[in-house]
């Protein structure tokens, strides 16, 4: 089953698991690492829009993001001008919810925000204002001021995972029955 961003997804993706196969060995490494890699990576994206207080309406609220199929889970809080990813039990105040591959969609800006939750491929918990604030807030941010290599691995990370997904479920989907073939006496 190919999609139409992917109609022939390339061979070999098949193989590749999807990523919930992937989260026993995402959990292996220090939960202190896993953090520190988000927050730098956060903090790198949104330097300016924190140095130009583009996010100041968030400051002191808790936005969690939370990758289902990974099973990885941050806190978020602006705090001044610095984003600080907080204690992944910590309560948030929204929680954005998806897989892997849609999160990826999103933050690529490949899928609209509003497409992915009103398929259910995204789903947000807790405050919905908020929820709305920070989408609002961060699709009025300038993509072209992303930093290069981010919106590089961002936009091909996507393409990668959509197509990967697109090739495992066609792999995984059962073949077509052969056509009945017509056993009609030729005599008649």
């Amino acid at each position: 089953m190919a999609t139409a961003s992917h109609p022939n997804p390339r061979p070999w993706l098949r193989w590749l698991p999807p990523p919930s196969r992937w989260a026993p060995l995402l959990q292996r490494l220090p939960s202190r690492w896993r953090r520190q890699g988000f927050e730098r990576v956060a903090r790198a994206t949104l330097a300016d829009a924190l140095a130009a207080g583009a996010l100041a309406d968030l400051r002191g609220r808790r936005i969690g993001v939370e990758v289902s199929d990974l099973s990885l889970r941050w806190i978020v809080e602006i705090q001044d001008t610095t984003l600080v990813v907080l204690d992944p039990v910590a309560t948030p105040d929204a929680l954005v919810r998806g897989s892997l591959t849609d999160l990826l969609q999103l933050a690529s800006r490949h899928e609209d925000a509003d497409t992915l939750f009103f398929q259910r491929r995204l789903t947000l918990t807790g405050d919905v204002e908020l929820g709305l604030l920070v989408r609002n807030l961060l699709d009025q941010l300038p993509w072209e001021r992303f930093p290069l290599a981010t919106r590089i691995l961002l936009d091909r990370g996507a393409r990668l995972a959509d197509e990967a997904r697109t090739a495992w479920r066609a792999a995984q989907a059962p073949a077509p029955l052969p056509a009945l073939a017509d056993h009609r006496d030729p005599a008649r």
